[in-house]
């Protein structure tokens, strides 16, 4: 009997410390997702005054696009140390702002020719890119840690790891989840 209860408390503690060390495990995926995420926008940032310079002298009369970009680079910046939906919010800002400019550009044919801008979209494009991969990987294993945290009997050693609830990121913006217009006609 007294082997059998010690199997029982030995399976028990197990159970225990495996289930606090996947929470540990999953927190610190997330701090690392998030991490990910924040190597990106700030290659993204830096990129972005290159570009602007790049197009300055071409794009005279269009300053107020040049100056919205600046201005969503500027707040993105600052609120890179808020949380998720600061964040999401700000940088949503900014991609707009750059879709306004890369629109324009498309009215400068000298603008679109030049090398240094073609080099600068095509890296700003690939930045953004892997910031969307490094989102997707962010909210994948900040879902699995939420979940594993509501989940029983796991729930019950959420406490003991210091387990919260991870934001996931989100599009704020309505204008980003309307399916976009394509138009492919001739002429």
């Amino acid at each position: 009997m007294g082997i059998v209860l010690l199997a029982v408390i030995g399976l028990i503690l197990l159970w225990m410390v495996m289930a606090y060390n996947r929470l540990i495990s999953l927190k610190n995926q997330v701090a690392n997702g998030w991490k990910q995420i924040d190597v990106q926008l700030k290659r993204r940032h830096d990129l972005i005054p290159n570009l602007v310079n790049a197009v300055k002298g071409a794009m005279d009369f269009e300053k107020s696009t040049l100056e919205a970009v600046i201005s969503a680079r500027n707040k993105a910046v600052s609120a890179s140390g808020g949380g998720v939906a600061q964040v999401a919010k700000a940088e949503g800002e900014l991609t707009q702002a750059l879709g306004r400019l890369f629109a324009l550009s498309e009215n400068y044919p000298t603008l679109k020719a030049t090398a240094n801008i073609q080099q600068l979209q095509e890296e700003l494009t690939g930045t953004e890119n892997k910031v969307g991969f490094a989102r997707q990987l962010y909210n994948d294993v900040a879902t699995s840690y939420n979940t594993a945290q509501q989940q029983f009997p796991t729930n019950l050693m959420a406490g003991l790891a210091k387990a919260s609830p991870a934001e996931l990121w989100q599009i704020e913006d309505t204008g980003d989840r309307a399916v976009p217009n394509v138009d492919l006609k001739m002429g």
